[in-house]
């Protein structure tokens, strides 16, 4: 095992720690991938031979020092490439580290009585085509002929379903940064069934995200959905806009696009999440003229809305979808 995938379990209210949580990282290996909001991929075989230690044995020295420095749990997944890591993820729970297991017959069993959800990058419409089909568990998967799956899913996607179902794991890490971002959390009192219900939430998320970049005059180039569900299990999607932008609207456009785009059915869900990255200055950024009078008179009515949510509290203005709210 020479890959941790790590999430950390940060309430919306710390989502600003993970920067620090990637710096304490660092001090064991300088190949670490962000994975926001809460997460990282971080390479140890160098750590390995340096600290004279499996990465099990150092996942447990980073949950360790993640608790004692800032009071954070995590969950760790161990594999031998960043997609293994990610779905022995899945397994974790905390105070124990799931590792995928060493050898390829070994790492085949493991995977085959998952659900071909399980594997990174397949989403809800590419597993119900599948299940039609059978193709329900990764094991099936591996066992169905590529043609197949190339007829199904398209030629490209197919290949790369049947390599990861088979255990392949070409994939690296690649260390980034965080980007300065934005995040908001619409968590349900219950868990919610009703897609008007999470529609709802996401256009609240995306009205409060647009609210705070035009008052600290930023814009976003990249909208990222996170949709938490009763199993503790996420789903993310991220979107580059067409322009970077602070326009409401915009927003949530992008934000409806990513969730009808999950094609959830009767998912029951816990919370959603929206986070703005690649934050820029309003005044560097691009943006298409447009003779569309609509457009131009909905941005000023955004301008008179902001300056009178800034004099009598962000509720003083706000869509008729959500008027019904409790303050």
């Amino acid at each position: 095992m020479t890959i941790l995938c790590v999430r950390f379990q940060l309430p919306p209210t710390r989502e600003a720690d993970l920067p620090r949580l990637l710096g304490m990282l660092e001090e064991f290996t300088p190949v670490v991938q962000a994975l926001p909001p809460d997460g990282a991929l971080a390479d140890l075989r160098g750590a390995e031979r340096y600290f004279g230690r499996d990465a099990v044995e150092l996942a447990s020295v980073i949950r360790v020092r993640s608790l004692a420095l800032y009071g954070v749990d995590c969950v760790i997944g161990a594999g031998p490439g960043p997609m293994l890591a990610r779905v022995a993820l899945r397994d974790a729970v905390p105070g124990v580290t799931c590792a995928v297991p060493e050898g390829q017959e070994a790492i085949a069993e493991y995977l085959a009585d998952k659900p071909v959800a399980a594997l990174p990058g397949v989403g809800a419409a590419t597993a119900r085509t599948l299940g039609d089909y059978g193709l329900d568990t990764l094991g099936r998967v591996a066992a169905a002929p590529l043609s197949t799956l190339q007829r199904l899913i398209g030629a490209k996607a197919g290949r790369e379903l049947h390599e990861k179902a088979n255990g392949v794991d070409r994939g690296r890490v690649v260390p980034n940064a965080v980007s300065r971002s934005l995040a908001t959390e619409r968590p349900f009192a219950r868990d919610e069934l009703d897609p008007d219900r999470h529609r709802r939430a996401l256009l609240s998320a995306a009205e409060e995200i647009g609210a705070r970049l035009r008052a600290l005059e930023k814009v976003c180039r990249t909208l990222t959905l996170t949709v938490r569900y009763a199993d503790c299990s996420a789903t993310t999607r991220s979107r580059t806009l067409t322009e970077p932008t602070a326009h409401s609207p915009d927003l949530t456009r992008a934000a409806y696009g990513m969730y009808e785009a999950l094609g959830l059915q009767r998912a029951r869900v816990r919370a959603i999440a929206l986070r703005a990255e690649g934050l820029d200055p309003a005044d560097q950024a691009s943006h298409q003229l447009t003779f569309d009078p609509v457009d131009e008179k909905v941005r000023r009515i955004e301008e008179v809305a902001d300056r009178a949510r800034a004099k009598f509290g962000p509720r003083a203005v706000m869509p008729g979808g959500l008027a019904g709210l409790a303050a």
